[in-house]
């Protein structure tokens, strides 16, 4: 096939799940693109060629050469780079009915890219313009989980989603496939009250932390991957854990910066590597060295103690 998309994940991530299912509409969309998924640890000599540092990670191939790359859980992204690259690797239809029906179907895939999509003028972290700012702060204030696409990067959707949702002004606001509004409507939904139950609420960061401890057996936090640890304390304790032949998973924490603090003091414990064993702290590299001499460190990880 002309187009491969490989997604790098990690089954311990949970936005790698969600971006499977974005990959799994996308494939419904474009029957021609092969969409294939790896896991990223379990293939460490694909990772390191491809220098996959972090999951999840999208690899794009036309006739086995590389074109292009995607980090992260972007799902408007991904569905953007998709269509471009398809597009390109197939015969254009040329007529403009055929060519306003392609548009429709992106804009369908976009404003369901995410259960809260918002359309505006640059990024959360980068508004370029006053009512994108207002509407991105009304939205964190309130703790919505929301998705972004700036309209600035896409002259097509821009214009044509104004036409598709019949509303000629940004910022533009989707929860579930269903257009709600721009600033004002949101201004009014939030005067009301009524905000909070049509939205959907983040995911709080403890409760996020209580399910990456519990993702696997043994969790180890540290900085890097087992692959590639990026600092001494990180790698000495990968050494000490591979050396009892227990599996284990691992986060980097230099990838997410919420939970490299909030775990912190989630724990109260300061720095990192930590290791968890069925949702439990152990502790960190002094301690699993002193479990190790012990003769203590393989039932704790076994989790017979």
């Amino acid at each position: 096939r002309s187009l491969v998309v490989v997604h790098f994940w990690a089954p311990w991530a949970p936005q790698c799940t969600q971006m499977n299912e974005v990959m799994a509409t996308l494939a419904k969309e474009h029957p021609q693109v092969a969409f294939v998924t790896l896991e990223a640890e379990a293939v460490p000599e694909v990772s390191e060629k491809y220098e996959i540092s972090s999951v999840p990670t999208f690899l794009f191939f036309k006739n086995s050469q590389k074109v292009d790359r995607l980090d992260g859980a972007h799902a408007p992204e991904l569905t953007k780079k998709v269509q471009r690259h398809a597009s390109s690797s197939s015969v254009c239809a040329g007529s403009n009915d055929s060519a306003k029906e392609d548009l429709n179907v992106r804009l369908k895939k976009l404003i369901n890219a995410a259960p809260c999509m918002l359309f505006m003028k640059g990024s959360p972290k980068e508004p370029r313009c006053g009512f994108s700012k207002q509407m991105v702060e009304i939205l964190n204030k309130h703790g919505i989980s929301f998705s972004s696409f700036d309209i600035f990067s896409d002259e097509e959707v821009r214009q044509g989603l104004k036409t598709f949702s019949n509303w000629p002004t940004y910022p533009q606001l989707y929860v579930a496939g269903e257009l709600i509004g721009g600033l004002d409507i949101i201004k009014e939904l939030e005067a009301s009250g009524e905000l909070d139950t049509v939205c959907p609420k983040a995911q709080k960061l403890e409760d996020r932390l209580k399910i990456l401890i519990n993702k696997a057996p043994v969790m180890l936090f540290m900085k890097g991957s087992k692959q590639t640890a990026k600092c001494g304390f990180s790698k000495q304790i990968i050494e000490i854990i591979n050396s009892t032949g227990i599996d284990y998973e691992t986060f980097d924490i230099l990838e997410d910066e919420e939970v490299r603090q909030g775990l912190k003091t989630y724990s109260n414990w300061p720095t990192y590597p930590q290791l968890y064993v069925k949702g439990e702290l152990v502790g960190g590299l002094d301690i699993v060295k002193e479990l190790k001499e012990s003769g203590e460190l393989l039932p704790i990880l076994k989790g017979e103690n």
